[in-house]
């Protein structure tokens, strides 16, 4: 049985990760027009998310109803905002969240969830990398190039 803090924090990073998945494919469909290596990317991250999600959610082990906490980000209306938000929430996960998690389970001796959360962790890093560069040449009016 995973220990219940990392239990906590696998429901809540599973939580996050599959808003981000659809979040990530709804910023896909209103870039892909104007920007659409950006859509590309927008649907490769989202994609990526989705696997992070189903790495947490095949470590949980709880049965039932769980209340789960993450950040979610609405109010966007283009391409940038878009972007400013995944930056936003990636930053939020690769300085705060999976650090944290990672800290945890380690303490908790959970190494499968450790590992979950450290692989979410460095696919995290290149995703803001990735969308610091898009916005740049978004804000420029131009579509990111890779």
């Amino acid at each position: 049985m995973v220990k219940d803090m990392t239990e906590t924090n696998l429901r809540s990073s599973y939580a996050g990760e599959s808003q981000a998945h659809m979040r990530y494919l709804i910023y896909s469909e209103r870039a892909e027009n104007k920007f659409p290596n950006v859509a590309r990317l927008f649907q490769a991250t989202s994609f990526a998310e989705k696997v992070h999600a189903g790495n947490h959610y095949r470590i949980i082990k709880s049965k039932g109803d769980a209340v789960t906490t993450s950040g979610a980000i609405f109010g966007t209306t283009s391409t940038s905002e878009d972007l400013q938000a995944g930056i936003d929430g990636e930053t939020f996960e690769v300085n705060e969240m999976y650090p944290a998690y990672i800290a945890v389970a380690n303490l908790q001796g959970e190494k499968a969830a450790e590992n979950s959360f450290h692989w979410a962790l460095e696919a995290e890093k290149t995703h803001l990398d990735l969308y610091n560069k898009a916005k740049q040449a978004v804000d420029k009016g131009k579509d990111a190039h890779y």
